[in-house]
């Protein structure tokens, strides 16, 4: 039998990186879904960004990473900071409160839309008719998904639900708007840990004011332990560890071949919904989650049509 050579063990090495970082992302709802069960949902989120500047902090004074303060470096470093780790999971977490995991996990996979339209517009390069047609059909199957209220149990409100998918869809929009901005530092040399690392370590200080003013509303003597080993998941996995895959990955097997794994995070997420939280998986549900994720793959094909940002977006 003929031994694996090198060659392949650095491709299934990269392809393991990225399953577990699009794998540490896909459970993201349903934890945030749990976590807001005990915790005030807007702690939730905070705690998510503080907790991670705790060693995000550290690691990048240790590492000697350095902060981009030149030119519009510090502006496109605020832009990154508080769209992806402070607006994103704060919205998030409020807005899943109305809403379902499984219904926040297939917005959020509209999420390479934002990225590669806001991508777009810093660049001034429009892309053409097949991203737009994929967008149509993305956009189509988030419409059915809200309007129609696929997969929710009867008798849910409609003004409740509308209210949180519209929060989970404002998250994605700010999330993707900090990950291009991010992915400007990157193309100006900043590099792409140290943006990560710096990003979330200021918007953790930001973070600590409100942190001080909202614990109150938050009875901790009624927190158990899964709340909190939920809290620590988002802290630790999805932000740190699931982005420090992504981004070995995507360096040693580029966009183009590691950015097809994220179209298994919703697959991974409606999973984990109707496992951990007992969430109904319709056919509905399923046609929008196809129709959904079908546009996606249409706009990011082909990779030259947008810039990387697209399909190195920063998941969640």
């Amino acid at each position: 039998m003929r031994a694996c050579g090198p060659g392949l063990v650095s491709r299934l090495a990269v392809v393991m990186a990225a399953a577990g970082a699009v794998t540490l992302w896909g459970a993201t709802a349903a934890v945030t879904k749990y976590a807001v069960a005990e915790i005030d949902s807007v702690m939730v989120g905070i705690l998510r960004t503080a907790l991670a500047a705790l060693l995000t902090a550290p690691l990048a004074l240790a590492l000697q990473l350095k902060m981009p303060l030149a030119g519009t470096g510090p502006a496109w470093l605020a832009v990154s900071s508080i769209g992806g780790f402070v607006a994103f999971p704060v919205l998030f977490g409020f807005g899943i409160i109305y809403t379902t995991a499984s219904h926040a996990a297939l917005i959020m996979a509209a999420l390479p839309i934002f990225s590669g339209l806001y991508a777009a517009a810093v660049n001034r390069r429009w892309p053409g008719g097949r991203w737009w047609l994929g967008v149509a059909i993305a956009f189509a199957g988030e419409f059915l998904l809200i309007h129609f209220r696929l997969g929710l149990v009867d008798g849910a409100a409609d003004d409740a639900v509308l209210l949180g998918d519209a929060l989970i869809l404002l998250s994605c929009a700010a999330s993707s708007f900090g990950y291009v901005a991010g992915a400007r530092l990157a193309q100006l040399g900043a590099g792409s840990i140290a943006t990560t690392f710096w990003g979330v370590t200021l918007a953790g200080l930001a973070l600590l004011p409100v942190l001080a003013w909202r614990e109150r509303y938050v009875d901790w003597d009624a927190v158990g332990w899964a709340s909190w080993a939920c809290v620590l998941y988002l802290a630790l996995g999805a932000t740190l560890v699931a982005y420090l895959l992504w981004y070995w990955a995507l360096a040693r097997g580029g966009v183009a071949r590691v950015g097809l794994a994220q179209f298994i995070q919703p697959v991974i997420a409606v999973g984990l919904a109707a496992v951990l939280l007992g969430e109904r998986v319709t056919f509905g549900l399923a046609a929008a989650a196809a129709v959904i994720v079908a546009g996606v793959v249409i706009a990011q094909r082909p990779p030259r049509v947008v810039p990387d940002m697209v399909a190195g977006r920063r998941p969640v």
